[in-house]
């Protein structure tokens, strides 16, 4: 059903055959973890996306687990040709890892906002695909976002000081991009700095993954 509605961009994508995978086991455990901890707003999964997914990798990277970045793309905001997502999103990332398989390993999302479990990338591409065609790819897990004007330009915004604060402030409920966020900012300090001592704690505590 997914070749349906989504195609696989190689273009867009990084070479991560490499990538070392995970049991299945410690898959499904991360999602879980992630699911249920309650720094990530998974209810609110028309905004800060990218916030969530930084946040994740970050998190992977710290604890030593490999992973990327999964995207979708409409057809219509990639290349003005036909195809959207669901609730008119015009891209949605999410944090992924391999997983061994018994028919090899393949690239699973841990995506709560969207998913009940981990899933791989494909599938997950088209349950957020409203029409045909949606296009997805998978990067590296220290790129932010892609630039504006030209989604194809060999160099995206890779993570920096500047974007992990947008993350914390994603983390918060605040998109600090928006002018209404910008301004919130001013009022909602003492709740990013919650926000990042939790992280932080995170980052140095990590979860019992044993399989």
């Amino acid at each position: 059903m997914s070749s349906d509605l989504t195609l696989f961009d190689p273009l867009l994508s990084h070479p991560l055959t490499e990538l070392p995978a995970v049991p299945p086991e410690r898959a499904m455990r991360l999602f879980r973890f992630f699911r249920e901890h309650p720094l990530f707003r998974w209810q609110d999964a028309n905004n800060d996306c990218e916030d969530r997914a930084n946040a994740l990798c970050i998190l992977l990277d710290q604890w030593g687990i490999p992973n990327c970045k999964a995207w979708v793309f409409s057809g219509f905001f990639l290349n003005k040709n036909l195809g959207s997502l669901v609730n008119f999103w015009n891209y949605h990332v999410a944090a992924a890892v391999r997983v061994e398989g018994d028919t090899g390993p393949a690239f699973y999302v841990l995506d709560p906002a969207t998913l009940q479990g981990p899933e791989r990338v494909e599938n997950w591409a088209a349950g957020v695909t409203h029409y045909p065609f949606s296009y997805h790819a998978l990067r590296n897990g220290k790129d932010y976002i892609f630039p504006p004007g030209d989604i194809y330009r060999g160099r995206w915004f890779e993570r920096d000081r500047q974007n992990y604060k947008w993350t914390l402030q994603g983390l918060s409920g605040i998109n600090g991009v928006a002018p209404s966020g910008k301004a919130r900012l001013v009022f909602q300090k003492a709740r990013i700095r919650k926000t990042e001592q939790e992280f932080r704690y995170l980052l140095h505590h990590p979860p019992d993954l044993q399989d």
